[in-house]
């Protein structure tokens, strides 16, 4: 089997993988690059002295000076997580496109409102991000389900990871950008405001794309009782004819879930709140999103510069770029797991995988920075200073071609179309709220976990050794299993084995269905021959 094969639930026509869909979930992805990117280029332009001195930072104290730092940062993660909940009446109502569009847009309204945040006056600075939080929040909702919506179950995984791909894409521009003002721009209130306007390029490329290039995905179009468009749709994304088996069968198993849906806006809640099953999911897909949280990445993203100094690290442009290494292997690992790992190795085994290998990264980390003080306190670069970076790197490698984007495919997957919906809004709030939380508590950790903090790297080193335990005991594989039998895959035990079982019932079903189908083609010639 080559790096790209694709483990397919049923034979598919090679049409099937066509551009269309391809380049639809390439468009929606821009909107994971505009997220990437306004999610970190906002620490280091704040810290620049030109913004410091435009919003007289410069002149506060050391504590006041943060505050306002956090603030600028945090009113963005708080109009994220509201801006997912209210997403879910726009999916409802409007569709998936219009949903994308609608939130795209207040996210452009949002950065534009910044630019006014000029001669020392950071009101427009906070209403503006958190406008432009609250357009992010709902794209972090829409685009996941978008993208599974429309994507061939075999290639479902690459598809949505695309989203994965968009985001480190922009969190790498988002370093670099600052790089360049610092080296390339001189001081003044360009060098602070051409970062915040480029947040306008990936936002109007997904606002035109949605306009002029997506269609609406056919199940939701069927869930608005739009059958004849949505086959159309379907037929448009999978470049088939109505009358090809693929479709037919396509369209046999919509009709068979959409007949059973819950109806209106309010009984999908009802349903996600009252249906054991339900619940039960939404528990797993918050869960996913606190240990993905909770395994240390945040920490490292945010405070990369001080962890560097802790090690011996002292020159600024050194620092500078080792952060900016630290993105560009997120980028590069992130390729990888989205054109080899997710689809080839499975969900189940990258959080296996990533949980245990994460666990030991972190526990060495701890260790090498308990026994080396030294090296905290600026007296130079030691053999552990450097083996405790090349830890680091090797962790962020384990991480993101596991725990990353793993738990937005899962959480993508594992509802049905009634529940589908809210389930992406508590994956959103769930990561929005646990990435406020552990931002906000890591510089404690810093300081009252040990000296230079080596507790904290033991603490997310036991939470990752948790989560494989939580996830070999509790978390399905999904990979290759169609939307429509999520809910069959979660009824069947042991959890470990859920995914091959449903896999041979599928294969059953389908020969069963070949036969009748031969066996219809046959009967005429035997009507003929008597």
């Amino acid at each position: 089997m080559g790096i790209l094969t694709m483990v397919e639930d049923r034979p598919t026509p090679k049409s099937v993988y066509n551009w269309r869909v391809y380049v639809s979930a390439m468009t929606a992805s821009f909107a994971s690059c505009m997220i990437g990117y306004t999610t970190s280029f906002i620490g280091t332009t704040v810290s620049l002295e030109s913004f410091q001195d435009e919003f007289g930072l410069s002149t506060m104290g050391a504590s006041q000076r943060s505050l306002l730092q956090a603030n600028v940062v945090s009113l963005f993660q708080a109009g994220a997580f509201f801006g997912s909940i209210f997403s879910y009446g726009t999916a409802y109502y409007f569709g998936r496109r219009i949903t994308l569009w609608t939130f795209v847009t207040m996210f452009i309204i949002g950065v534009c409102i910044t630019f006014a945040a000029i001669g020392g006056h950071l009101g427009p600075m906070y209403a503006g991000r958190f406008i432009s939080g609250f357009g992010v929040g709902g794209c972090t909702m829409i685009v996941p389900i978008f993208i599974s919506e429309i994507a061939p179950p075999a290639i479902r995984g690459r598809l949505v990871g695309t989203y994965e791909l968009g985001w480190q894409i922009g969190g790498l521009v988002g370093f670099w950008i600052n790089f360049g003002m610092t080296q390339s721009v001189a001081y003044g209130r360009n060098q602070w405001l051409i970062p915040f306007a480029v947040q306008l390029i990936p936002a109007g490329m997904v606002l035109i794309g949605s306009l002029l290039f997506l269609r609406e995905t056919p199940r939701w179009l069927w869930t608005r009782g739009r059958r004849e468009k949505g086959i159309a749709n379907l037929c448009w994304y999978r470049q088939l004819q109505p009358e090809d088996t693929y479709i037919i069968e396509e369209i046999e198993m919509m009709d068979l879930q959409i007949n059973d849906l819950p109806t209106g806006f309010i009984k999908p809640i009802h349903l996600a709140l009252t249906n054991n099953a339900v619940l039960w999911r939404l528990f797993l897909g918050h869960m996913l999103f606190l240990l993905q949280n909770f395994s240390g990445i945040n920490a490292i993203n945010y405070y990369s510069p001080t962890i560097f100094r802790t090690m011996g690290v002292n020159n600024t442009e050194t620092i500078d770029l080792m952060t900016g290494l630290f993105g560009v292997v997120k980028c590069i690992m992130t390729i990888l797991w989205l054109t080899v790992l997710i689809d080839k190795l499975g969900r189940r085994t990258l959080f296996l995988a990533g949980g245990a290998f994460g666990a030991a990264c972190m526990i060495i980390i701890g260790a090498l920075i308990v026994t080396e003080p030294a090296a905290a306190e600026g007296t130079g670069l030691s053999g552990q200073g450097i083996a405790t970076i090349f830890m680091i790197y090797l962790w962020t490698c384990i991480y993101i071609t596991s725990w990353n984007g793993t738990p937005w495919v899962v959480n993508a997957e594992m509802f049905n179309q009634a529940t589908r919906n809210v389930g992406q809004v508590g994956a959103s709030m769930a990561n929005w709220l646990w990435t406020f939380v552990i931002a906000r508590i890591t510089p404690n950790m810093v300081a009252g976990m040990g000296n230079n903090g080596f507790g904290m790297y033991f603490f997310f080193g036991a939470v990752s050794a948790f989560a494989v335990v939580f996830v070999w005991f509790l978390v399905p594989e999904t990979k290759s299993v169609p939307l429509d039998q999520m809910d069959r895959l979660f009824e069947i035990r042991p959890v470990r084995s859920a995914q091959p079982k449903l896999m041979e019932e599928l294969a059953a079903h389908n020969a069963e269905f070949a036969k009748l189908d031969r066996k219809d083609e046959e009967a005429p010639e035997q009507v003929e021959d008597r």
